[in-house]
């Protein structure tokens, strides 16, 4: 995985311990648990971080959308405070589990010879490739993937079931003999989460459906109940386990140097300052495209930056748009 001088693993935070899955692997580092920061006295929480930065140089703490506003806060306070930019605070677009599953897959990637910007910048790669969902008995609270008049009303009625994925595109299904959700095309495991729910439809149907190389199954995370808007819930989560895999995906990305703090990204945004890099024209100019802007961030010089390389494992379907999301 590379020969890179020894050196300290980028720490991966968490804001609860279960969202600290087990180990993967012999080489997945342990998650630190940053646990009711917003809790507990300022004082301690900052001492808390500014060790984790002394001893491992830098942090990225991965949250779910589902923390209480209080925790988001206190986080950006104690990254203030400090006055570094070695806090990457990262909250992708996933329920829960899905969050645990991509903060394993980073502490897997901690221990080999990426550098703390890439390896920050490859959480919004991965999150492409994880496909979170659940089995809910009523989507009448559900807010994040839309609902129908007619979903919305079956939720009323006794014993109704509902399919739903989350990400990366939203579907929702109810339970019947033909129910059926688009899944990965690619190999993958599948980590069920059991809430106060069977789980017979998840690892009876939609695993097979999903042509998962593996099944495990883990405790449902506390934030779980209120993302989904129901505690009648079997979470699942669909991924990549192999850190081959997942090495070899963030390493055939083409690396960039951020313009504001110096650090190397992959991707089209600084993960620790947040920076954007400027903007370029397909000629290579001063950034003015021909409509009097800047370029869109998208396209020209930049895509050219971003260019994926064909990733043997998975096929072409992800190559460059797998950053830009």
């Amino acid at each position: 995985m590379g020969d890179g001088e020894p050196r300290v693993p980028t720490a991966i935070a968490v804001t609860s311990a279960d969202l600290a899955l087990p180990p993967q692997d012999e080489r997945t580092l342990p998650a630190a648990v940053l646990q009711d920061v917003d809790r507990r006295p300022l004082e301690q929480v900052l001492a808390e971080l500014q060790t984790l930065v002394d001893q491992c140089g830098h942090v990225i703490v991965v949250c779910s959308q589902a923390v209480p506003a209080s925790v988001e806060r206190r986080l950006h306070t104690v990254r203030a405070l400090l006055e570094t930019d070695r806090i990457a605070l990262f909250r992708p677009p996933l329920p829960p589990l899905g969050i645990a599953v991509l903060a394993r897959q980073l502490r897997q990637l901690a221990s080999c010879d990426l550098s703390p910007g890439v390896l920050a910048s490859a959480g919004r790669l991965l999150t492409h490739y994880i496909h979170a969902g659940a089995l809910l008995g009523s989507v009448a609270r559900l807010d994040h993937v839309p609902v129908g008049l007619k979903a919305h009303a079956r939720s009323w009625v006794p014993g109704s079931q509902f399919g739903v994925v989350a990400h990366p595109v939203p579907q929702l299904v109810r339970i019947g003999p033909e129910a059926a959700l688009a899944g990965p095309e690619f190999g993958t495991w599948l980590l069920v989460a059991k809430g106060q729910h069977p789980t017979d439809w998840v690892t009876g149907s939609l695993a097979p459906s999903w042509h998962v190389q593996g099944l495990r199954e883990t405790a449902l995370p506390a934030e779980s109940a209120t993302w989904w808007g129901t505690g009648r819930l079997t979470e699942f989560c669909a991924y990549l386990p192999d850190l081959s895999v997942l090495y070899q995906l963030v390493t055939s990305v083409r690396r960039s140097t951020c313009h504001w703090c110096g650090i190397d990204v992959i991707g089209d945004r600084c993960v620790f300052c947040s920076a954007t890099p400027p903007d370029y024209d397909d000629s290579g100019g001063n950034g003015r495209g021909g409509n009097g802007r800047g370029g869109n961030g998208r396209g020209g010089g930049l895509d050219r930056a971003l260019g994926h390389r064909r990733d043997p494992a998975l096929g072409r379907r992800r190559e460059r748009r797998a950053l830009t999301g």
